[in-house]
């Protein structure tokens, strides 16, 4: 059994509001809920045209005190910009707002520019080499437990306390993030739709043969993020396949642009290099008609042994995104 969740960027499109993402991103996680998706996750990205979603954790505390089963959590929280005994902080509260159904999430990554990395955090520079001592910190703070001995921190609690506490996760697109899970028994989930798949075998590996059980994880527990688009027909799925490909040509360039509409991306003057690049963009992409996206899916899935896939799904049309994760809820059914 294979279980489907959710990533959301709160993308923005082309001549619209960006509340207006954020607003949708609300209806949808309610939506999704409803379809019987496992988890809602919540992206972080700072300073971009492309995405509004900058502070998951209230995006998180919004979705979680308007819905009732799915889990609710960030994918994720980029640790370096902050303080770890604040996140944790802020992930008890959550928990508190929905016991049991909130997954906490971490990145190294910035999510953003070196410039902007800095107006989050001056000491950026040298943040994400810390980055296992701040996991190390985080989890010992979200579940009650003190802090190593001789940690200058040691005896400080994150508040609120609670019997529950939320499920950290560790997000990656490299190997470095799978260690970092292994290393401290953590789930692990690779950004395939960052790298296409490149180097998920790899991390994978580096995940299950350095895993360290620990009393909530005995196991390791893999997970896999993915964009993928469903739709009634291919000619469908073409059309709204084809904003996405635009914004990958800007993004593979370092261009972080709205989502462009089906319009605009139909009307684009693509040169003959665009349209090689395409094709490339295309043979790695996971979107058509229902069934052969499904399959896709399932395949991928066997392929890497995992049970549980995260879908991301960015087209310029709220509706045609809410179908595309409903036809794909009914094919897991």
């Amino acid at each position: 059994m294979i279980r489907l969740s959710v990533l959301d960027q709160s993308t923005t499109v082309a001549g619209r509001p960006p509340a207006d993402s954020i607003r949708e991103s609300l209806a949808l996680a309610r939506q999704c809920e409803a379809l019987g998706y496992h988890r809602y996750w919540c992206a972080e990205h700072h300073a971009s045209p492309a995405q509004a979603g900058t502070a998951p954790e209230i995006l998180i505390a919004a979705i979680a005190a308007t819905t009732q089963r799915i889990r609710v959590g960030s994918a994720g929280v980029m640790l370096p910009h902050y303080s770890s005994l604040k996140v944790a902080e802020q992930f008890r509260v959550l928990e508190a707002i929905a016991p049991g159904r909130i997954d906490l999430g971490l990145g190294r990554a910035p999510g953003s520019d070196g410039r902007t990395a800095l107006a989050l955090n001056p000491l950026a520079e040298h943040a994400a080499e810390h980055f296992p001592a701040q996991v190390r910190d985080l989890i010992a703070w979200v579940e009650g437990a003190d802090l190593v001995e001789g940690h200058p921190f040691r005896g400080i609690a994150a508040e609120p306390h609670g019997a529950g506490s939320p499920e950290v996760w560790v997000l990656g697109s490299s190997d470095y993030g799978a260690q970092v899970a292994a290393w401290f028994g953590l789930p692990f989930c690779f950004a395939h739709f960052i790298t296409d798949g490149q180097g998920l075998d790899q991390a994978l590996a580096a995940y299950r043969g350095g895993y360290r059980p620990s009393p909530r994880h005995p196991a390791p527990h893999a997970a896999i993020c993915v964009w993928a688009l469903a739709a009634p027909d291919e000619a469908e799925a073409e059309r709204l396949f084809a904003p996405r490909a635009l914004w990958r040509l800007g993004r593979d360039r370092g261009v972080y642009t709205a989502l462009p509409t089906a319009e605009e991306a139909a009307a684009y003057p693509y040169s003959e290099a665009d349209r090689v690049r395409i094709e490339r963009i295309r043979a790695r992409a996971l979107f058509g008609e229902t069934s052969r996206v499904a399959d896709a899916l399932r395949a991928l899935a066997a392929a890497h042994d995992v049970g549980e896939i995260a879908i991301l799904t960015t087209v310029p049309e709220p509706e045609a995104r809410l179908r595309s994760y409903a036809l794909l809820a009914e094919a897991f059914r």
